[in-house]
């Protein structure tokens, strides 16, 4: 889904002197949910030239200050590369911890996993923690576990 940039850029770029200065915030919002924010400070002429600068990116946001653009990354973010692991909290949800599960560093939970469907040694495995390596092991352990979750009944 993208915004229609033309017509509120339009409307405030009477108002602006030139050149501008604009504080331009770069999202990048990762396959696990993780945002990362870059700014930047940029002069431009209109802004206009700011849209069509970034134009591989979706513009969420603009006022007099700032301006601020998302690009959806098809990999998981560097902090999970770093030291994401998979685990169980005890409450038996699957979530992701910053760290060794029993951490309670959740970065993200998912879904309550049927702890009595769990093989042993899966069980064990997410209590000590899955290290996150891959976009694609990050897939498969989710496609893995999501089988075990717990479907609400409505």
């Amino acid at each position: 889904m993208s915004i229609d940039t033309t017509v509120p850029v339009m409307a405030e770029e009477n108002s602006f002197q030139y050149p501008l200065s604009v504080k331009v915030v770069l999202q990048r919002k990762y396959l696990d949910g993780e945002i990362s924010e870059e700014v930047i400070q940029e002069k431009v002429t209109s802004l206009r030239e700011i849209v069509e600068m970034y134009s591989d990116w979706q513009l969420l946001d603009h006022n007099r200050e700032s301006i601020v653009f998302q690009r959806e990354i098809d990999d998981i973010s560097p902090l999970l590369k770093a030291n994401g692991y998979f685990g169980i909290t005890g409450e038996g949800i699957f979530s992701i911890f910053n760290g060794r599960p029993g951490s309670n560093d959740i970065i993200q939970s998912f879904f309550q996993i049927d702890v009595e469907k769990l093989e042993s040694h899966k069980h064990d495995e997410l209590m000590e923690g899955i290290r996150i390596e891959s976009k694609d092991q990050y897939l498969e352990v989710l496609k893995i576990y999501e089988t075990y979750s717990k479907i609400e009944k409505k």
